[in-house]
């Protein structure tokens, strides 16, 4: 989503600027056209040769070359950007932007800007709980600028609290979103995620690794275009930022299927994210099973099978998306489950790959449809993923 914006990144003089190479890095594998202005206490923490050779672009710290007497137009930059990024914000700048003090050209490209305006603040626990530094940032809030809260960690002083700027990958993803196309907006979307766990005694089930992590990235992305999103959520501890998600928690396959197939007339698609467990005891005893003897035999029987049953449900203009996870036959497998349960296409996983699949936080896939069209991805965060699959299905279906 940040392919061809123009980004201007502000960087003043505070110890989180070393970060912000990263930042820089970050946007421009994204797409991003980046020009760095650094206040002249910022070259103090980091040196201009390494953001320009990132930025493939002059880092701007004056109003003019002395060496050349060429000015550096705020004006210019500030209807140039698409976005203009301070990060890290110092409590000094954020003094300057409140008043208007324009004694440095980073602030008078404040100034300038016509474009939507992000402030990553940085510095001690103390100075940014004063009562100053919070009334600057509401003030700077209410003037429309987007505060990229700072995270609670340790900081250069030593002492631990809220001040840590914020990581660059998460600085950056805010910019993403905030760009995201609302490509999905009223479309009911239903979403299921994490394991199930199928109980055999009162401290003991069947269950497997999933976290829910890609199926809760999924969910928000979805929110974050426009969708309405019902999200059936299997045993995990992960939490939702997208308030606007409705959340169902429930443990067993059994209880994941009453969920999802009670509401998927009302849906235009799905997305089944969910490890559901193929087989549940067939007697769940209501007491601990002690331990008596070398062996303990439990029967087993199906599940059902919720992904077949929404495929023979689906109406011509709904859609369903499935996973598969393999480590053998991987694409024939993954095509012969597509076929079975009726998907529009299927996210293939392999275990082969490393770093990818449950409990990490990237994922490396392979979208098969039906006509046969196959894409590769390479590993990357599962927020992104999601992303390549939310757009892979709006591409095709919406």
């Amino acid at each position: 989503m940040l392919t061809g914006k123009k980004i201007v990144l502000g960087i003043t003089g505070g110890i989180a600027a070393y970060k912000a190479a990263l930042i820089v890095r970050l946007l421009v594998q994204k797409g991003a056209e980046v020009q760095v202005i650094m206040t002249p206490m910022a070259k103090e923490f980091i040196t201009p040769l390494t953001l320009s050779t990132l930025s493939r672009n002059p880092v701007l710290t004056d109003f003019f070359d002395t060496a050349t007497g060429n000015w550096n137009s705020h004006v210019d930059l500030g209807t140039w950007a698409d976005a203009m990024l301070i990060a890290p914000v110092t409590a000094n700048t954020l003094a300057k932007m409140v008043n208007g003090q324009a004694d440095n050209l980073l602030i008078t490209t404040y100034l300038s800007a016509r474009c939507p305006v992000f402030l990553a603040p940085a510095m001690d626990l103390d100075m940014f709980a004063h009562p100053t530094t919070r009334e600057n940032l509401s003030r700077l809030k209410s003037y429309g600028n987007i505060i990229i809260e700072p995270a609670v960690g340790e900081l250069a002083s030593g002492l631990e609290g809220k001040g840590r700027m914020e990581d660059p990958e998460s600085i950056v993803r805010v910019l993403f979103d905030y760009f995201e196309p609302k490509d999905m907006v009223g479309k009911k979307i239903l979403i299921t995620a994490g394991p199930t766990y199928e109980k055999i005694d009162p401290v003991r089930f069947i269950g497997n690794y999933s976290s829910g992590k890609m199926g809760f990235a999924v969910a928000e992305t979805c929110a974050r275009r426009g969708a309405i999103v019902t999200l059936v959520a299997g045993p995990v501890s992960l939490k939702l930022q997208d308030k606007s998600i409705e959340r169902i928690n429930v443990e067993t396959a059994e209880e994941m299927a009453k969920a999802v197939i009670s509401r998927w007339e009302e849906m235009d698609g799905a997305i089944l994210a969910a490890a559901v467990a193929d087989f549940t005891p067939v007697e769940r005893r209501d007491y601990k099973i002690k331990r008596k003897g070398d062996e303990l035999n439990v029967a087993f029987k199906p599940t059902i099978d919720i992904a077949a049953t929404l495929g023979e449900m689906k109406r011509h203009e709904q859609f369903l998306v499935g996973f598969a996870l393999e480590n053998e036959n991987e694409e024939a497998n993954a095509l012969a489950k597509m076929e079975r349960k009726n998907f529009d296409f299927i996210v293939l996983n392999s275990l082969q790959d490393p770093n990818s699949g449950f409990g990490f936080d990237t994922n490396k896939v392979t979208i098969l449809h039906r006509s046969g069209l196959k894409k590769q991805f390479e590993l990357k965060s599962k927020l992104d993923v999601a992303d390549d699959i939310v757009k892979e299905m709006n591409t095709l279906i919406f």
